[in-house]
């Protein structure tokens, strides 16, 4: 014992001398130093952006990304993604059961046939829509989900129980989850960035892409095509040395207020933020500089047509492409934006025009979502990329009364996925006439569970502590859709 306690007390007088504690903290800073580049590796890129994850996954992710596509206005299940032979037989007669019904926008009239043809597309022959001639190409590698519901019928709660699982505002976004849970691969690129539509945000705007209570860095970046970022450019008589100068004092005072400050994640997201604003005046250019891509892929997304909105979602289609595959953790890009007036002008909110209205928006919507899924899949990006297609609700199988048009129906609708560990297929189904989800019945947080699962996280176990409990994206329910998975 008296030659282990020497040894030991020889050892401390190695560390504690002035030539001990030089060696050790030299090794120890080598540590660190391997720390840091580990953790790219480790975290996904979260820990050198300030955004190291909660958890680490919970077993081997298929997804590494995801691209969520989103039409507000509530699109019809019955007249894209879901043939209803029924419906073209009973045309014109009462919904059986409910033939004085009334729905979010008063009585409802007899049934209604789509106004267009659906035809078998891909091997599997899938009936589809012939509204969606280029989505048709991609039937085989989407697994549509035909009984999805929701809890409430109106646009604004209905986006956002789609976009966070709860239909109230302050909760967090999938996309933000996605963040906290992931961070950026890209240092000089946001986690997690919102596209908006050019007519504008979707109803309830930013409630769809909040932070909610976590972290505020988890917050979506707003870009597009058609908003550029602004002050790129170093001002005029700023030369290098003093603008690098100048952020390294920001960024001390900036460090020294936050320590002072520790439980303030608005200041720590807002510190953040500038830093990473001074990073993206080096990536910003170059990952939105469209012109770079060469003339067949402008083509094949449509970023040229004389119709107006459908080149300007071309060209987010194109710029979504471009942030994926530098590093974006998660995409949120929107075809059309809030309610209007006139029913079905800005978005899918179709209660009195179907057929103009519908043959407004398809072609908008068609080709460049197309081309985006051909060229993710042609660059190899879907083998790790999960795309999701969602609105908020679906329509009624009924024509609203005294209209062409349908009412509101959260019992049933469709949204998909494609890409990463997903397969093609078909799942669920509303009753013959689209009316309820009646096979296999889905929840918005039965969706984020299976999306959770192919990210690498059990959604039971991915969790924020706030306000007296563990709270998750799929509140205190959600079931995985195994029969999607590949």
């Amino acid at each position: 014992m008296a030659k282990q306690h020497d040894l030991a007390a020889a050892l401390a007088g190695q560390y504690l001398s002035r030539r001990g504690f030089l060696s050790s903290a030299y090794t120890g800073l080598t540590a660190v130093g391997l720390t840091g580049l580990l953790a790219r590796d480790l975290f996904g890129g979260a820990a050198s952006a300030g955004m190291v994850p909660n958890i680490v996954p919970h077993h081997q992710p298929k997804a590494r990304r995801v691209l969520q596509i989103f039409c507000p206005g509530a699109a019809s299940h019955m007249d894209l993604w879901e043939h209803k032979p029924e419906l073209e037989r009973l045309d014109g007669q009462p919904l059986p059961g409910e033939e004085n019904m009334m729905s979010f926008q008063g009585k409802n009239g007899p049934l209604m046939r789509s106004p267009w043809p659906f035809a078998p597309a891909g091997e599997s022959g899938k009936m589809i829509s012939t509204l969606l001639p280029n989505m048709a190409r991609h039937v085989d590698d989407i697994a549509f989900v035909h009984s999805m519901t929701s809890k409430t019928n109106t646009h604004g709660p209905g986006c956002v129980f789609m976009n966070t699982g709860h239909s109230t505002e302050g909760f967090p976004s999938a996309g933000a989850w996605i963040s906290y849970a992931l961070g950026s691969e890209n240092d000089n690129l946001p986690a997690y960035v919102c596209m908006p539509d050019v007519r504008g945000e979707p109803p309830n705007g930013k409630a769809n892409w909040s932070n909610g209570f976590l972290p505020a860095q988890h917050q979506a970046i707003v870009m597009s095509a058609q908003q550029p970022v602004r002050n790129l450019e170093t001002p005029e008589g700023v030369d290098a040395d003093e603008d690098a100068a100048t952020r390294a004092f920001i960024q001390h005072m900036n460090q020294a207020h936050a320590e002072a400050h520790p439980g303030s994640s608005e200041l720590h997201a807002r510190i953040a933020a500038y830093e990473l604003a001074a990073r993206m005046q080096l990536s910003a250019p170059e990952v939105s500089s469209l012109e770079s891509e060469p003339e067949h892929i402008h083509q094949l997304y449509g970023t040229g047509d004389p119709n107006t909105l459908k080149a300007s979602y071309a060209r987010n289609c194109l710029f979504a492409r471009r942030l994926l595959e530098r590093g974006v953790r998660c995409v949120n890009l929107y075809c059309a934006s809030r309610a209007s007036g006139v029913d079905g002008l800005l978005n899918w909110d179709a209660h009195k025009t179907l057929k103009s209205d519908y043959e407004r928006h398809c072609p908008v919507f068609d080709q460049p979502t197309a081309a985006l899924l051909t060229d993710l899949k042609q660059r190899g990006m879907l083998e790790d990329t999960l795309v999701l297609w969602t609105t908020e609700f679906g329509r009624m199988p009924t024509r609203q009364e005294g209209t062409t048009g349908r009412d509101h129906n959260p019992d049933g609708f469709t949204c998909w996925m494609m890409g990463a560990g997903v397969r093609g297929t078909s799942f669920g189904a509303t009753d013959p006439f689209g009316r309820r989800a009646e096979i296999d019945p889905v929840t918005v947080w039965d969706f984020y569970a299976t999306v959770l699962h192919l990210l690498g996280f059990d959604h039971t176990r991915l969790t924020y502590y706030y306000n007296g409990l563990d709270r998750r994206l799929t509140d205190v329910h959600g079931n995985l859709i195994r029969a999607v998975l590949a």
